[in-house]
């Protein structure tokens, strides 16, 4: 799965009309994830993000934004790093933050939702 996402990521980029924004790391000072959703109702109808870090990390983000939209609100915000680490399937030594980094993402953004 890791190495589908890295070799042909999906929903790359700001997402226009998004309704939710999340980041975790500090874009342009190593390693962040920024994390676009647009909602309706109480479901995701699409996920875009815009990471720098490594292969690792690109495929974090990738699997996230594809696995949430047509989700709910709180079925998002119930995934965790170790949802993430099984689905990629591999996670390379030295490269654990990655999934981390990208669940914290997904809170930032959907963490307020009302």
């Amino acid at each position: 799965m890791a190495l589908s996402h890295i070799n042909n990521p999906r929903n790359v980029g700001p997402l226009e009309g998004a309704t939710h924004y999340g980041v975790a790391g500090v874009p342009g000072d190593g390693p962040f994830v920024q994390m676009w959703f647009m909602i309706e109702g109480k479901t995701i109808r699409k996920g875009t993000y815009k990471t720098y870090g490594c292969p690792t990390s690109i495929a974090s983000a990738s699997l996230i934004a594809e696995l949430v939209t047509g989700k709910s609100v709180e079925a998002a915000l119930s995934l965790t790093e170790t949802d993430i680490k099984a689905l990629l399937a591999y996670v390379p030594e030295g490269k654990e933050d990655c999934p981390p980094r990208v669940i914290h993402a997904v809170q930032s953004a959907l963490g307020g939702f009302s």
